[in-house]
């Protein structure tokens, strides 16, 4: 089972070298992808509704971060974790991604997700409403446009005539996975995706997901065998214990890749490194 590296956005920092030394940490540590997650504005709580993340917390721009890792590595994977896909115009989320593969040499894997902040969706002129249905849309016209020498395409939500993405990525196509644990995307993911990224335990709920996600992909026709199951474990504290539970755990469900996804605060660079070791040290088993 691989592990996979999640960047601290959060508690990184802005100094281009702490960013860089625990990228190359995180290499020199044998992760197979480093995940840069993905938020463009911070959102205060409001009557009825409070963020998971709010106006306090920091998200580096994913493209932009992703393209700068691409420059200070050598051969770990890189990866979206996760764009929130619908928030954003297709063609552009092509032609970022599709520079970052060209820049890392074929190293991108686009991890994409519908999000959790309906405040967000309002702030960038997008529906919340619809989010689901454009996603499925988007793979479709992300996949033509990253493939095609000349693309059309007429939708519910792109109209595109006679346009291309030059230069084109190394991967065609980058391959895209789905985040989310929803039955909708889990049916999504199945029908469309390459691999499905769930953050949940290793428990029954799980089981009872990889059950209907066995039986999308025989409903579509699709080999089980080559699609991608990573596993995000949400961990509040620092206890190598629960992290070497849940990584038995998912191993013994299946997952090809399994990803730390800290929810407790790292302030230095120090402790974010010595996390990926520790983590390594007691899932790597």
């Amino acid at each position: 089972m691989l592990l996979n590296a999640m960047f601290p956005t959060r508690d990184i920092g802005n100094d281009p070298v702490k960013i860089r030394d625990w990228t190359q940490a995180a290499e020199e540590l044998g992760y197979g992808y480093i995940e840069v997650p993905d938020h463009v504005f911070g959102a205060a709580a409001r009557q009825g509704w409070t963020p998971l993340y709010d106006e306090n917390d920091a998200f580096h721009e994913t493209f932009v971060t992703l393209g700068f890792l691409a420059a200070i590595t050598r051969s770990i994977r890189l990866s979206s974790g996760v764009l929130i896909a619908p928030q954003r115009q297709t063609g552009l989320i092509a032609k970022q991604a599709a520079e970052v593969d060209v820049l890392s040499r074929g190293r991108l894997r686009l991890g994409i997700g519908v999000g959790w902040n309906r405040v967000e969706y309002e702030a960038l002129g997008q529906d919340w409403h619809t989010r689901g249905a454009r996603q499925a849309e988007q793979i479709e016209v992300l996949r033509r446009l990253w493939c095609g020498d000349i693309t059309d395409y007429q939708g519910r939500f792109h109209d595109l005539r006679a346009v291309t993405i030059v230069p084109p990525p190394v991967q065609r196509p980058i391959p895209i996975w789905l985040g989310g644990v929803s039955d909708a995307v889990v049916k999504r993911a199945a029908r469309l995706g390459d691999g499905w990224m769930p953050i949940m335990a290793p428990d029954a709920q799980a089981e009872q997901k990889l059950a209907l996600l066995r039986a999308e992909l025989a409903r579509h026709g699709r080999d089980a065998a080559t699609f991608g199951l990573e596993a995000w474990v949400r961990m509040h504290d620092p206890d190598p214990w629960r992290w070497a539970a849940a990584a038995a755990g998912w191993r013994k469900l299946g997952a090809h890749m399994l990803m730390l996804y800290p929810m407790f605060r790292m302030p230095s660079c120090d402790q974010q490194i010595e996390t990926l070791r520790r983590f390594k040290d007691v899932a790597g088993a």
